[in-house]
């Protein structure tokens, strides 16, 4: 599994013009399952994404975790993550794992999330949607697993 962190001010998913769902300061999260993600993964990459420690303390360094700053997340699927660029011109999506069993991980990611009783939401999985957002810092970390 591939996720895109990325430490926001604010954040919002819209669909067929719509917002969906939206965050002041956190986190905004875009996944991309793979072939061979396992439940045990999912489960690493919620407990280190709620304890990085990327957001900063009283004297500007980061020492303190969404937890530590009662951070909400905002989850988007994106199964681009998963693309091959390496050969041609047309991106290969032979890694990412079949919808069913990416969603079913994309729902395990958010559920793992919010039993760390933070504000979590989530974008719609395989929805055509629209992103917006304020990068703070910038702050953007990938995390694979």
């Amino acid at each position: 599994m591939k996720i895109v962190i990325q430490r926001v001010t604010r954040t919002a998913v819209r669909v067929a013009g719509e917002e969906i769902a939206a965050i002041a300061s956190g986190l905004l999260l875009l996944v991309g399952a793979e072939k061979g993600d396992s439940d045990e993964s999912v489960q690493w990459l919620a407990e280190k994404i709620l304890n990085l420690r990327i957001f900063s303390d009283e004297a500007g360094k980061m020492n303190l975790s969404c937890r530590d700053v009662a951070g909400e997340i905002l989850v988007v699927s994106q199964f681009t993550l998963a693309g091959d660029c390496t050969r041609g011109r047309r991106p290969g999506f032979g890694q990412a794992a079949p919808p069913d069993e990416a969603e079913r991980l994309y729902r395990l990611l958010i559920q793992e999330l919010s039993a760390s009783k933070l504000r979590v939401v989530a974008g719609k999985f395989g929805a055509d949607m629209q992103v917006a957002l304020e990068n703070d810092g910038p702050v953007t970390f990938i995390l694979e697993r």
